[in-house]
């Protein structure tokens, strides 16, 4: 043998080099004594740790994946031992530890023997070739510390899946507890106002939505409104529906004790979320569409924020939509948004969604999705419930997003 220099090096530099560490644990398993004390002299001399077996039949070792053992040696004719027998023995016993087989005759029945036994390798007595037997002992150490290293990566797995399951499972909870929360805080459905009724819809894609609507009275002859669908899903676009929510009370709050009439204004509700989510500082948008219905004067004030598909409104004239400009609001801080004022017929239905809906309507492309969803309306347009059965959210269990319908409805 040679180092890397190229210099010849001396069996016994090569045994010392190996000796300074211990390279694995190997038990010696001969019912010959003195044979037995001198293989294990001669595989201590690798390096190798070793213990001895004599009485094969009254020694007790754990040979499963939890053993402590690298590799076997052991004698192939061991007194009053029948392989056969043993062969079904250890098949029962799971073993692990691979098995080197050493006999003093070279047969071709006896190495078969050791093959279906599961040896790993075959010495003939005497071992001439000490460097082939401890290549031999180290391939099967290798393959232990393999088997180790894989043992514990599962144990480590099954651990890691085992706590992954349980915040899962916790997170599921709180997730459930969040959407009990955001559910109480959708308005009364229906809402029944003289000849004007509300009502809403709410499909999840998660446990909680991204998407919001409110609605209530203000003044004598008012009703606020809104439609809010905000950017990303899950609990962090779910919390910025309860800060929409709580401005919007805020100023219905100020209304009644200030004076402060905010909230009869869509454009300045825009503008007050706006600078809520901008505030916020979360990367979070929302688009909306904020409307003031007057009852008294069955006039409608809206402004739009970006939001897609704009309101429908369903009379006997048929169905439209309702125009309007304006960016999402948490984008930008001086942007600006259009009032719009326009006067309801004697009967109608408007009809706000978030743009969930679009993604399970049948046509491919926006323009086709936006000209179908209008062809709804025309035919199915008698009630929200009709609609919604028309439109199949009413079979609709996990959504690809989050889908939200406000109704107001008036039959003269």
């Amino acid at each position: 043998p040679r180092n890397l220099h190229g210099r010849s090096v001396s069996p016994d530099v090569l045994l010392k080099s190996r000796a300074m560490t211990a390279n694995g644990n190997v038990l010696i398993v001969d019912d010959d004594p003195a044979r037995a004390s001198a293989l294990a002299d001669m595989v201590a001399s690798g390096g190798f740790d070793t213990q001895i077996v004599t009485d094969v039949n009254n020694s007790s070792y754990s040979l499963g994946a939890s053993s402590d053992l690298d590799v076997i040696l052991c004698e192939l004719d061991l007194k009053g031992v029948s392989w056969g027998d043993a062969r079904r023995t250890l098949r029962e016993m799971d073993v692990q530890v691979p098995a080197i087989m050493l006999s003093d005759v070279a047969e071709a029945g006896r190495m078969m023997t050791a093959l279906r036994l599961g040896a790993s390798d075959f010495f003939l007595r005497p071992v001439e070739d000490k460097e082939a037997l401890f290549r031999s002992i180290e391939r099967c150490v290798r393959q232990r510390h393999l088997r180790r290293e894989l043992q514990e990566s599962r144990q480590r797995l099954v651990a890691a899946n085992t706590e992954l399951r349980g915040t899962v499972k916790m997170l599921e909870q709180d997730q459930q507890a969040g959407r009990q929360v955001q559910l109480r805080m959708l308005p009364a459905t229906p809402l029944v106002i003289g000849d004007y009724v509300l009502s809403h819809t709410v499909i999840p894609s998660l446990f909680l939505s991204g998407d919001f609507t409110d609605y209530f009275t203000v003044g004598e002859s008012c009703v606020s409104f809104f439609m809010a669908d905000v950017s990303g899903h899950g609990s962090s676009s779910a919390f910025a529906t309860v800060l929409l929510k709580n401005l919007f009370a805020r100023k219905r709050s100020d209304l009644l004790r200030k004076g402060d009439d905010t909230v009869m204004s869509p454009v300045a509700m825009l503008k007050s979320a706006n600078q809520e989510l901008l505030d916020l500082a979360v990367g979070k948008f929302a688009t909306m569409v904020v409307g003031l219905l007057d009852m008294e004067s069955n006039t409608l004030r809206y402004s739009v924020a970006g939001h897609l598909p704009q309101p429908v409104l369903v009379s006997d004239q048929g169905a439209h939509y309702l125009r309007g400009e304006g960016p999402a609001v948490g984008l930008m801080k001086d942007a600006h948004y259009e009032e719009h004022l326009i006067e309801l017929p004697e009967s109608f239905m408007l009809a706000l969604f978030s743009d969930g809906i679009l993604e399970i309507l049948p046509p491919k492309n926006l323009i086709e999705k936006e000209k179908y969803f209008l062809d709804v309306f025309e035919q199915a347009a008698e009630s929200p419930q009709e609609l919604v059965t028309r439109l199949g959210l009413d079979k609709v269990e996990t959504a690809p997003d989050d889908i939200a319908a406000l109704f107001i409805s008036k039959r003269g």
